[in-house]
């Protein structure tokens, strides 16, 4: 058998197995993995080792700290401005000693490119995390705003409450609403050349730093 015969084989096997035209939508089978067995603890050790893998930086606080170890992270950054949006629970940066920029929904309220460039970094919340990809999903939220305001500063501060890590993409969809603006974050922005060389804050932030609150604490 020849190349051209090996492919064209392979295309006939293919179609062969797929399923009939004339099955619906609804009698298609979903055999595929949906839960997982693991726990709290279990779903939070597997993000925080995909978010480490992704060359991102991981903290951990309980709720009452949250104010002040976001004070920390921005501070050790040597963060002196940040934009938030309008809907993020102001407590949060109450222990910030910079300067904190509002991005709103309305265009008067709205940060330009230029402003938005000139910022040290950006805070947000979270929709949902997927600990087996380690992905972060923003879906436009008041707390978490447009999603260019996460693409343009440099520094990107996600703060995810340990309720909000899943197990993987089946179960973050039923969490989340389709027609929403959906933003998929894993790890800081990066891409490589043909010769495998790493560029980082190619098309979004180059540093992503996670906070991952557990309420209960």
């Amino acid at each position: 058998m020849n190349a051209r015969e090996e492919v064209l084989a392979r295309i006939a096997a293919a179609y062969r197995a797929a399923s009939p035209a004339e099955l619906s939508y609804g009698d298609i089978t979903r055999e595929y993995r949906t839960t997982s067995d693991l726990q709290a603890a279990g779903l939070i050790e597997l993000l925080i080792d995909r978010l480490v893998d992704y060359r991102a930086l991981v903290r951990q606080c309980g709720a009452d700290d949250l104010g002040a170890e976001i004070a920390t992270a921005l501070s050790n950054r040597g963060a002196q401005t940040v934009v938030a949006p309008t809907g993020l629970d102001p407590s949060w940066t109450r222990g910030f000693s910079g300067s904190v920029l509002t991005d709103g929904v309305s265009p008067d309220d709205q940060l330009s490119v230029s402003e938005l460039d000139g910022v040290d970094g950006v805070i947000t919340s979270c929709a949902v995390a997927i600990a087996e990809t380690g992905t972060l999903i923003l879906d436009g939220s008041p707390g978490q705003g447009r999603r260019v305001i996460t693409l343009i500063p440099d520094y990107h501060l996600c703060v995810v409450f340990a309720d909000q890590i899943v197990a993987d993409v089946p179960d973050a969809l039923v969490r989340l609403e389709a027609t929403r603006p959906l933003t998929m974050i894993s790890g800081p922005s990066a891409t490589s050349d043909i010769e495998l060389n790493r560029v980082e804050g190619v098309h979004g932030p180059r540093t992503l730093e996670v906070i991952i609150v557990n309420r209960s604490e």
